[in-house]
């Protein structure tokens, strides 16, 4: 078995949109993609937005596990699908991690309204599944992470990471994640 590598694979390229920085990672294990959020969670800031983007059971809420342990939240993070919501306060005096799940929203960000998401953003970090199309108006910066997995009966753990800063809060996303990222460069 190949060891885990920390370099970045890819950044934005061809094609992609002005103010990107993007980087693949190749995560075997649903303890690997943990990790990965606590790491990610070491470089978010109040006001940061987060949306995951991948299929049923791609391991965005395991991610998200890992942010609220990175950012030493309260409470249990479980997927928020019937609560569309949950805030978890800080224990450390950090951002809390206000976690969204936008899969049974059907509208874009005038359905979000009530949620009152612009009023948790600028003293959180949120973080929002299948935000797509529905919450990128929050905010100019924001982190994209889009996580593939294969499809139908399978029991392969290994998935695609694919983190995409965009806007000038992100332009430094190589520097401030590289190092000591689980997971290895994607082929």
């Amino acid at each position: 078995m190949e060891a885990p590598h920390n370099s970045l694979a890819t950044e934005a390229g061809e094609g992609a949109a002005p103010g990107t920085a993007a980087m693949t990672l190749a995560v075997g294990s649903p303890e690997q993609m943990q990790a990965l959020g606590r790491r990610i969670a070491t470089v978010l800031r109040p006001g940061d937005l987060v949306m995951l983007t991948g299929e049923l059971g791609a391991g965005k809420t395991t991610l998200t596990r890992g942010l609220g342990e990175g950012l030493g939240v309260r409470g249990a993070v479980t997927s928020p699908t019937f609560v569309i919501a949950r805030v978890h306060p800080s224990l450390t005096g950090g951002p809390a991690l206000v976690h969204v799940d936008a899969y049974r929203l059907g509208g874009g960000l005038d359905e979000m309204e009530d949620l009152d998401l612009d009023v948790s953003l600028p003293e959180s970090v949120v973080v929002v599944e299948w935000g797509d199309g529905k919450v990128e108006e929050l905010s100019d910066d924001r982190l994209q992470v889009v996580i593939h997995r294969a499809v139908g009966d399978t029991d392969d753990e290994r998935r695609t990471v694919t983190l995409i800063g965009v806007g000038a809060r992100w332009a430094g996303l190589r520097e401030e994640l590289a190092g000591g990222l689980p997971g290895r460069p994607a082929r």
